[in-house]
């Protein structure tokens, strides 16, 4: 048995769970810090004003809308985001939410 909880294919990435998923300022927080790092993050390093037990909460719902991948090494949750799938599912979302614009076209 995989300890790696379940994600949704980058196919499967649907707006509305997205949009729901980021209208928390926490998880916006969480998307803004690993899209910073850009590097995978530890769940106990986070900087969240929240507990633990509604950190885990957050994290399962970004998981679930696919905007982060999480995985095990050793004991330790890493979370990573899904920035191609997402580019990929809804181009320049991610862009927007980061607040970073959009490249001009050629």
């Amino acid at each position: 048995m995989s300890r790696t909880p379940p994600h949704p294919e980058g196919w499967q990435i649907d707006l509305q769970q997205v949009l729901e998923a980021v209208v928390d300022p926490v998880r916006r927080s969480i998307v803004a810090q690993l899209d910073a790092a850009g590097h995978d993050i530890k769940c106990g390093d986070f900087d969240l004003p929240v507990s633990k037990s509604t950190a885990t909460h957050h994290f399962t719902v970004l998981r679930e809308a696919g905007l982060i991948r999480q995985y095990y090494v050793g004991t330790a949750r890493l979370n990573t985001l899904r920035r191609a799938d997402l580019d990929r599912a809804l181009p320049g979302l991610l862009d927007a939410l980061m607040g970073r614009a959009a490249a001009p076209s050629a």
